[in-house]
């Protein structure tokens, strides 16, 4: 982004004061970098099937935050697109955020909200509240709406770790629909095509006070009832050693799990199932 009339030197919006959203900053002085203000010419008409999605994500609190997962499969129409998808990403310290929805979209709206935050943090001195990071990308979510109505919708899942919550509720966690609306969920929250059967799966094993390992096994069982219902949602791939995407995010920040930690839990998780096909029984 430099100036026309001098190449290789900044413009003069760079020196003028101004917004401290740089999603703003793009708006008003290069519209077009946004993957969301980018419209399709007149007459065309999209064909959403013919464009990777990702399916599942979800999230649920616990003992010392709030952990995040999500399963690794992009599908286009009846076709398994990619088997390996990164749906979970740190957007900051101690905020993540993991997506359903168009992955080409997603992804760079992914990219813009991590430097969303990094920007507003350089200008201001400060980090931004995680009520306004969640004020922040329902609004990024809201210019997508224009392709959203055209079935290229990005549904993200918002989680973060608030130092000013009370002791014991600091992990928080946030939904969105297409139009923007951000919604606090208590407890644990699912997005995606097969959402409701993980969040089933997630209402009968979620309990208040869970530790990490407690936690991680739920958000796998969940996966793996909703891959089990949902053709779009892949399950752990043993073969291929592909399992599911999980972090946490604590007062230490964020930490995604080691794949070795994930794969040791999720073969534990599938051994559980030879003998209980359907999962656990609920926690007591």
């Amino acid at each position: 982004m430099v100036s026309s009339e001098h190449e290789g030197r900044l413009g003069e919006e760079f020196f003028t004061p101004g917004t401290s959203s740089f999603t703003e900053f793009l708006t008003a002085h290069r519209p077009a970098l946004l993957p969301m203000r980018r419209p399709f010419p007149d007459g065309v008409r999209v064909a959403a099937d013919r464009f990777p999605h990702g399916t599942t994500v979800l999230a649920l609190t616990y003992r010392d935050g709030v952990l995040i997962a999500g399963d690794r499969r992009a599908t286009m129409g009846n076709l398994i697109a990619q088997r390996d998808l990164e749906k979970v990403h740190p957007a900051d310290d101690h905020t993540a955020v993991a997506f359903a929805g168009t992955v080409g979209l997603a992804v760079d709206m992914v990219k813009l909200y991590q430097v969303e935050l990094k920007h507003f943090e350089k200008i201001e001195g400060i980090p931004m509240t995680l009520k306004a990071k969640a004020s922040r990308l329902a609004g990024m979510i809201r210019q997508n709406l224009g392709q959203a109505m055209q079935g290229l919708a990005v549904v993200p899942l918002l989680v973060g770790y608030d130092v000013r919550a009370p002791e014991g509720a600091r992990g928080r966690i946030f939904d969105f629909e297409v139009t923007g609306g951000p919604y606090e969920k208590y407890d644990f929250h699912s997005e995606g095509s097969g959402s409701p059967y993980a969040r089933g799966a997630l209402k009968k094993l979620f309990h208040p006070g869970m530790s990490r390992r407690e936690a991680v096994l739920a958000a796998l069982h969940a996966l793996y009832d909703a891959a089990d219902d949902d053709s779009a949602t892949g399950g752990p791939d043993i073969n291929r050693r592909i399992f599911p995407s999980v972090a946490v995010v604590t007062e230490e920040g964020f930490e995604r799990l080691a794949d070795s930690e994930t794969e040791d839990l999720t073969r534990e998780m599938v051994a559980q199932r030879l003998s209980r096909p359907d999962g656990p029984n609920a926690a007591p």
